[in-house]
């Protein structure tokens, strides 16, 4: 489709709202789209988060229209300062925490049986087990078992390492200390040890060892000041307040007695409900009461509260889904082919056995006396049997002795080959400048070893946005004030010429942060306050008090200067105030009951009078103002969707016309817009509006609803004063990164916390989202709507996909956004319905879900893992991303400023989301290649040294001897052909960096599992059956009716075989270094070393049997023979395919050698998601 599009689902009816075209110019940075112009035009612009909790303020919540009476079957009873009571008839959880997988007793059962999900490990035990029997000893018992105890040693000592370091992390974490009230003294008490229903007091700075509910704070009204950046990535300060029924308690003077009647534990961090009895009075509890466990209290002196869940029942622990094991896909898929192995393995064996059970018929009469087998034991006088337990147990131990020497078939090997081989690549991306973060001083950090090769293989990335997508910082880029556009931004304001004097003139105070201002504005704003200067008076003034920043005073090595450094929930309202100081209305100061604003120099105090927060039904938050001049005032601000409702359009038409214009404008630039109003209230409109909300905030049910409705009644018939447009910066690479990952055919999902403005906002300027896209947006609260919305998307979907596909030849690229928000998700996750969005998702090529919880986005993840087989990617930089890395096949953190949680959590860290680019597109690109070359190299090279034994056996009267000497057996997969294998995987490139980045599509090759698959293993294994022949036959045809003797074959076989795997993967590698070469003709000149002093050894079979052999013309020309009959039709093949049946790897191949990248870009295919070929 050419035009953009938007389709919404919403909670106020099931039907299709709005489906309308505009013009890509008029697009904007988030989808709230209006009708105010009388047409059908779709109106985009963005607001800001404007969410925060102080006191008097009216809330709404996440998860709930309204509060309700708590049922007591689904309510926690917590007596307050009273934990005996409130534990003794409930099973409540102590505050001790673990975050460790083992404990001492149940290491070893479960260490044991994760590794032992390695087919290949049960394999090699049945092995040990049978050559322990003396009837089947073929190899020394201790031998027998020292490969697989020492593999599964080594990984059991890295686990226990690992565990160790979390168990450590626990004991650190339960060891610290808190002041818990005991008797009517505060007494520090380890974290382990508090209990619910205690009272806790905490002071500036200290973290919170469980969730509490705020009794009271060192501010005479409550206020609180927190920092969730160890709960939900965000180091902006957040309020949380005490009633006032508790906040002038003490309880190191007087008793604290109640009853909180709350939810019972549950992951929802944005909500919390609960009443609480307290001196005859019934209170009302909301999410801004609460403090939860990791939270830091700061620009606060101290604050009391009582514990309400404890330990693993708190929000944050809830959230931790646990340390998943992660298995790389290519090792699962690897179990499949050992298995085909097992089974081929098997059937040589039964043709071994059931041969011998032939012979043995055949040659009944002679047995009493063949040489070498000797059925009867004439040593004694009494004859009796040697060693002969009949006919069938004879085929039996065969059978089992046959197993025993062809266990090679499966190569233990390969599991150690694989670990160092991971090691060297994690190595080299480690060392990778392009993956270096300057800003933060990080390096690329590779957490796990054993999942390198999936990074090839992502088709889906979920991301969250804060501080993964963008830095969380915003900035004030342009104003349009009483219709006049001022965004020319001709100068930059330094910190000399927006500072103000304190009251005594002796202290200037700065805004920490530069804005750019337009200088004309400035201009005005130094000059009266009357006709256009009244407006935009007004416009700054609104900005700097509309708001719930906290402004702190930052000291400076100049004593008379001082930095005011606003702190906030929203870096949206962070900027607006620091542009508002830029143009001399400085915020100074903030109770819960006043502010105070330094305009132009002279320090005005306004009264608190009420504050109505930002909630998704109104768009908009508002306050309202006792003046100096004694007039009262409400300022609101919110998106144009929700002010032009409430804006008197009968007071200035044209102002209002040039506004909506100007935001037209922003918007197609990429700024996030917001709408500012006003007016004058009364004194009976004021006193009206106070009781109302009086009424409303102590309310016990249907208290959200009622504020709301307080709210719009204050709001409306507003003066616009004008609209704002910040810029959200974006992390450096962001929308070329995405753009890039999308061409690659990976599939971006951004799950959020944000709300949906905002998110869609972020999709714009991150190129996640484009003006060709049509979007269909979920917002619904009860089931029955989500089942109807989902159902009437997919029909949608379907049409557009159909119209999309006719239209573009089939590309498969469907142009449509899933906009969804966590509410609906709440009703759609863990149900029914979770198919329905599964199918409407796969017809979606960006899905952005706003709102949500940490958990639902590791049930969102699950939701994509547990239908398809496509391969997951997680990347966040939060605590509230943790649950989602974990949850995927693939989980990156961001080391930037949010904390460690996710970094901890994840298998992978990074200091930038663009990284991300070079890590999948480049190192996964070169990993899977590589490691799945070396898995099929191992699954060859094993196999043709047993199929050689299998014929030898078949022309040794299948006796189960062998030609080739225990020392070179052992030896072929230790140094024979061991080294060539870890080398080649750890630096082998089929392509250049600079190929891989200038063309996404090839990341497609690991997506369509085009390096490992079915056909390429059966293939290989035909080679390998073909390789075998020619190199048995043709020293036996050439040796035919000769004397040589078995050691001199051995000798022959031993060094044809190793020559020849080592030339097919000389023949197979792309790129040769000197190490490469040392390692693969090194093992060769090592093998034929090897021989020679074995044979040199005169206690070893086989003695000189090599100098012997080797001085005849015969032995070379067997032994090149077997080389050239062996790997020629391989040679042949390999140069059929490069000339008539070449792909895409092998054309860039080719253009990095002549440096025909013009004509390359031509002939590729144009790989669009599973369509290709």
């Amino acid at each position: 489709m050419d035009n953009d599009s938007q389709i919404e689902f919403n909670k106020s009816s099931d039907q299709i709202t709005n489906f309308n075209h505009n013009s890509s110019s008029l697009r904007s940075n988030s989808s709230i789209h209006s009708k105010i112009s009388g047409g059908h035009s779709l109106r985009e612009v963005s607001f800001t988060e404007l969410e925060s909790r102080p006191v008097r303020h009216g809330s709404s919540e996440v998860f709930a229209s309204s509060y309700r009476e708590i049922n007591d079957d689904d309510a926690r009873f917590v007596y307050v300062n009273d934990p005996e009571r409130t534990n003794e008839k409930f099973e409540i959880a102590g505050n001790s925490i673990r975050t460790g997988k083992y404990s001492f007793l149940t290491f070893l059962p479960r260490n044991l049986f994760e590794q032992f999900h390695r087919v290949a490990y049960m394999y090699f035990l049945v092995i040990a087990i049978l050559n322990q029997l003396p009837q089947l000893a073929v190899f020394g018992r201790g031998a027998s078992i020292m490969p697989l105890a020492f593999v599964l040693l080594v990984t059991a000592a890295k686990d226990a390492y690992e565990d160790y370091g979390r168990h450590r992390s626990d004991k650190i974490e339960n060891g610290r200390l808190a002041c818990v009230l005991v008797g009517d003294k505060f007494r520090q008490v380890r974290w382990k040890d508090i209990r619910v229903g205690e009272i806790i007091k905490l002071s500036a700075n200290e973290t919170l060892p469980c969730d509490m509910v705020l009794l009271s704070t060192s501010d005479s009204t409550g206020v609180a000041y927190v920092q969730t950046m160890n709960l939900d990535g965000e180091s902006n300060l957040k309020t949380r307040y005490a009633k006032q029924e508790t906040q002038m308690k003490n309880p190191e003077n007087e008793k604290i007695s109640g009853l909180i009647k709350c939810d019972k534990p549950n992951r929802n961090i944005y909500g919390f409900q609960a009443n609480m009895d307290v001196d005859g009075k019934h209170i009302s509890l909301g999410p801004s009461n609460i403090i939860l466990r990791g939270c830091e209290l700061k620009n606060t002196d101290w604050a009391v509260g009582v514990a309400v869940y404890a330990g693993r029942e708190t929000k944050a622990m809830l959230n931790n889904s646990g340390a998943p094991s992660k298995r790389s896909r290519l090792e699962t898929r690897m179990n499949r082919e050992i298995i085909f192995l097992s089974l081929f393995l098997v059937a040589l064996c039964m043709v071994v056995s059931v041969c011998h059970g032939v012979w043995l018929r055949r040659h009944k009469d002679e047995l009493d006396l063949m040489q070498f087998y000797r059925k009867k034991d004439y040593s004694d006088e009494e004859i009796e049997d040697y060693k002969y337990y009949g006919w069938g147990m004879e085929i039996f131990f065969v059978f089992l002795m046959s197993v025993i020497v062809f266990q090679i078939m499966i190569p233990i090997s390969l599991y150690i080959s694989m670990e160092l081989v991971r090691l060297g690549q994690a190595f080299f991306m480690t060392r990778d400048n392009r993956m270096y973060d300057e800003a933060s001083n990080s390096r690329f950090q590779c957490r796990a070893l054993n999942i390198n090769e999936d990074l090839g293989q992502i088709k889906y990335v979920f991301s969250d946005k804060t501080g993964t997508l963008t830095e969380n910082k915003m900035e004030f880029q342009c104003a349009s004030i009483g219709g006049i556009d001022y965004s020319s931004g001709k100068a930059s304001v330094e910190y000399e010429q927006t500072g103000n004097l304190d009251r005594g003139g002796r202290l200037i105070f700065w805004p920490k942060m530069k804005v750019k201002v337009d200088l004309d504005l400035l201009n005005i704003v130094k000059g009266n306050h009357t006709g256009e200067g009244g407006l935009v008076h007004d416009f700054f003034l609104a900005l700097a008090a509309c708001n719930t920043i906290v402004p702190l005073p930052v000291e400076t090595p100049d004593p008379a200067v001082k930095l005011i450094d606003y702190q906030g929930e929203s870096p949206d309202e962070q900027a607006l105030v620091y542009a508002a100081a830029a143009y001399g209305f400085m915020l100074v100061e903030r109770t819960s009951g006043y502010i105070v604003i330094d305009i132009q120099g002279e320090r005005r105090r306004f009264n608190v009078l009420g504050l109505h927060e930002f909630d998704s039904d109104r768009k908009r938050m508002s306050v309202i103002l006792g003046c100096p001049d004694e007039t009262i005032k409400v300022f609101v601000k919110g998106a144009d969707t929700s002010m032009f409702s409430v804006i008197d359009r009968s007071l200035n038409l044209d102002m209002l016309k040039a506004t909506e214009a100007h935001l037209h404008t922003y918007s197609s630039i990429g700024l996030r817009t917001l709408v500012i109003g006003m007016r004058k209230l009364s004194s009976s409109e004021f006193e009206e509006w106070q009781s109302a909300y009086e009424s409303a905030s102590t309310a016990l049910m249907g208290r959200a609803a009622m504020l709301r409705r307080v709210a719009n009644d204050v709001e409306h018939h507003l003066t616009i004063l004008g609209a704002s447009g910040i810029e959200d910066k974006l992390q450096q690479g962001v929308p070329e990164a995405i753009e890039c990952l999308r061409t690659a055919g990976i599939k971006v999902w951004v799950l959020t916390g944000d709300k949906q403005e905002t998110a869609i906002s972020i999709g714009y300027s991150s190129k996640l989202l484009t003006s060709k896209m049509t979007q269909i947006v979920i917002n619904n609260n009860s089931r029955d709507s989500c089942r109807k919305s989902l159902q009437d998307a997919i029909l949608v979907s379907k049409k557009l996909v159909s119209h999309s596909d006719a239209t573009s030849g089939g590309s498969g690229d469907s142009q449509l956004a899933l906009i969804i928000d966590g509410t609906s998700l709440v009703y759609i996750l863990d149900s029914e319905l979770e198919n329905e969005l599964f199918e409407l998702a796969c017809n979606c090529s960006v899905i952005l879900c706003c709102r949500v919880a940490p958990l639902q986005k590791a049930g969102i993840v699950a939701l994509i893992k547990s239908r398809t087989d496509d391969m997951t990617l997680a990347i966040g930089d939060g605590a509230n991303d943790v649950s989602m890395i974990q949850m995927a096949d693939v989980g990156i953190g961001i080391s930037g400023q949010e904390g460690r949680q996710a970094v901890m959590a994840s298998d992978f860290a990074m200091g930038q989301f663009r990284f991300l680019v070079t890590l999948l597109l480049v190192h996964g690109h070169w990993n899977y290649q590589r490691m799945s070359y070396m898995i099929l190299y191992n699954f060859y090279r094993n196999a043709v040294f047993v199929l050689l034994l299998f014929w030898y056996v078949l022309f040794t009267s299948f006796t189960l001897t062998t030609a080739i000497t225990d020392w070179s057996s052992v030896l072929y997969s230790v140094i024979y052909t061991s080294v060539p294998t870890i080398i080649v995987g750890v630096l082998d490139k089929n392509l250049s960096r600079t190929s891989l980045l200038k063309h996404p599509q090839l990341y497609g090759a690991g997506q369509r599992q085009e390096s490992y698959n079915g056909k390429l293993f059966w293939a290989t294994m035909l080679d390998t059956l073909w390789q075998s022949i020619a190199a048995f036959f043709v020293p036996l045809l050439a040796y035919w009716k000769s004397d040589v003797d078995t050691s001199s074959l051995g000798d022959l076989w031993t060094l044809a075989i190793v020559s020849m795997v080592n030339i097919h993967l000389a023949m197979d590698v792309h790129r040769w270094y000197w190490i490469t070469h040392a390692a693969v003709w090194g093992s060769i000149i090592a093998t034929f070393v090897c021989v020679m002093v074995i044979d040199l050894l005169p206690f070893l079979p086989g003695y000189w049997a090599f100098f012997h052999v080797a001085k005849t013309e015969l032995f070379w020309v067997c032994f090149l023979g077997i080389i050239i009959g062996a790997l020629l039709p391989r040679f042949v093949f390999k140069v059929f395919v490069q000339y008539c049946l070449h792909n895409d790897v092998q054309i860039l191949r080719e253009a990095e050698k002549f440096g025909n990248f013009r004509d390359t870009q031509i002939e590729m295919n144009h790989i669009v998601g599973p369509s290709h070929r």
